[in-house]
């Protein structure tokens, strides 16, 4: 059981958030595309979330967990990359225009930068360097800022990232602008799958694409030790994971919460202020005012 929270956001800007108490009952990309699933979790005193689940299982879901009420549901498209075959393969897929840009993102970051490198951690001790190099940085990044999305700083966190790297178990990335780290990239490893789980950059680097020129420097390293079967972009939907994905899963995240009072009406909150928000969303892509509002939000 661990502590959890029932967020209302606008954009990438956390409004409120309340507390509860729930279990988690997460899936990996395997059991998505299987459409497995696993052994059920007790709940927690408050209930459970489930975290990118297959949508086309949430029936079966809930049925194991009668009564609870269900909220705060999202779906989107869980993107991935196959990598059976080799970089070049891979990037065989992108059109020769957008080849063309993603070298150029590359070239252009070097030259107004004075230079970039890229190091590669794995072992416990250079994790321990990349947590020193990645920790401040991802501290600056408007997901930690705003909604407690950055790369995660606790003992418990940097214990699970330790005891995986000394099992040949986590992958990290940092690109440097002279000696000045300015992108990190977070890759635990699950079996085959290696796991989407953090990439972050300086904000003051953004309209250089760093985050980019990083991924794209990876997966060629990642490729070529032919060790990986998928590349896991986790929950959630976005153009960088909808362009480097080679495949997707319709998958969901949601709350089951035990059915009290207080339950109820924070679930019925939070579905209006949902319904608000995505009336509020149409309106402004209609009158071409939505990427101004998200540039605000992110300021």
């Amino acid at each position: 059981m661990s502590s959890a929270a029932i967020d209302f956001t606008l954009g990438s800007r956390r409004l409120l958030s309340v507390p509860r108490a729930l279990s988690t009952w997460s899936f990996g990309l395997e059991q998505v595309l299987s459409q497995a699933l696993p052994d059920a979790p007790a709940p927690g005193p408050d209930g459970l979330r489930i975290l990118s689940a297959p949508t086309e299982r949430l029936a079966a879901i809930a049925a194991r967990y009668p009564g609870f009420v269900a909220g705060g549901r999202q779906d989107y498209r869980r993107h991935y990359i196959d990598m059976t075959g080799s970089f070049e393969d891979y990037m065989a897929r992108f059109s020769g225009k957008t080849r063309s840009t993603l070298r150029r993102k590359a070239k252009k970051l070097a030259e107004e930068t004075g230079g970039t490198t890229i190091t590669e951690h794995r072992s416990p001790a250079e994790i321990e360097a990349f947590l020193a190099a990645a920790l401040p940085l991802s501290a600056r990044t408007y997901q930690a800022r705003l909604l407690d999305a950055g790369l995660p700083d606790s003992p418990e966190a940097r214990r699970t990232m330790l005891e995986a790297a000394e099992d040949d178990r986590m992958r990290g990335f940092l690109l440097h602008a002279g000696l000045r780290p300015i992108a990190y990239l977070s890759l635990p490893v699950e079996g085959a799958t290696l796991v989407y789980a953090h990439l972050g950059y300086d904000p003051d680097h953004a309209r250089l694409s760093p985050g980019t020129v990083l991924q794209m420097e990876a997966l060629e390293r990642l490729f070529a030790e032919q060790r990986y079967r998928w590349f896991d972009f986790t929950e959630g939907d976005g153009a960088h994971k909808a362009m480097f994905g080679t495949g997707s899963a319709q998958c969901s995240s949601l709350v089951l919460l035990r059915p009290t009072l207080a339950n109820r009406a924070l679930l019925a909150s939070r579905g209006a202020f949902d319904a608000g928000v995505a009336q509020a969303k149409a309106l402004a892509e209609r009158s071409g005012a939505l990427a101004q509002i998200r540039a605000r939000l992110r300021a």
